[in-house]
C-alpha cells in the first residue's frame, strides 16, 4: 500500500475512533500533500510524501523550541503530539554511526578535500539520505568530516 493511501486509511480510522488530535494532524498532512500536488500538477510518490512529512516535523521542532522559550508548555505538548503522529509515517532513521559512515563514503566519492566542498557533499548527501536521516545531523557530520 502506498504511503498516501495508508495516511488516508489512518484518517478514516481516526474519524471512526473520534481521535480529534490525530485526525487534525492527519488532515493537515493530507492538505500539505494535496497542496503540493496541485501546485506542481503532479502525483507524489512515497519519497516526496516522506519529504513533506520530514518538513512538517522540522517545523514542529522549531515551534517547540520557540514555545519552550516562551514557557508555553500547553503548546509544546500539542506540537509534540503532532510530531508523534507524523513520525509514524517516516521510515526508520539511520543511527549516528550509520550517518557518519555514509558521509565518509560520500566525501570519498565526491573527492571533497575541505570546507569549500561542503555544498557538493551536502548535495549528494541530500540525494542519498533525505528521509532516512535527520539532515541537521548529516550537516554536522559533513562539517566534522571536512574540517578534519
Amino acid at each position: 500500500m502506498a504511503l498516501k493511501e495508508r495516511i488516508t486509511e489512518d484518517m478514516k480510522s481516526a474519524m471512526r475512533s473520534k481521535d480529534v488530535q490525530r485526525l487534525g494532524t492527519i488532515r493537515m498532512l493530507l492538505a500539505a500533500i494535496k497542496q503540493r500536488e496541485v501546485d506542481e500538477r503532479i502525483t507524489l510518490d512515497d519519497a516526496a510524501v516522506v519529504a513533506i512529512v520530514d518538513k512538517l516535523v522540522k517545523q514542529r521542532k522549531d515551534s517547540i523550541a520557540a514555545f519552550a522559550q516562551a514557557q508555553r508548555d500547553d503548546l509544546v505538548a500539542q506540537e509534540q503530539a503532532e510530531i508523534d503522529v507524523l513520525a509514524t509515517y517516516l521510515p526508520e532513521r539511520l543511527s549516528e554511526e550509520e550517518v557518519a559512515a555514509a558521509v565518509q563514503r560520500i566525501v570519498a566519492a565526491v573527492g571533497a578535500s575541505g570546507p569549500a566542498d561542503m555544498g557538493k557533499v551536502m548535495g549528494k548527501a541530500k540525494q542519498e539520505l533525505a528521509g532516512k536521516a535527520d539532515m541537521a545531523l548529516v550537516s554536522a557530520q559533513v562539517k566534522k568530516a571536512l574540517a578534519g
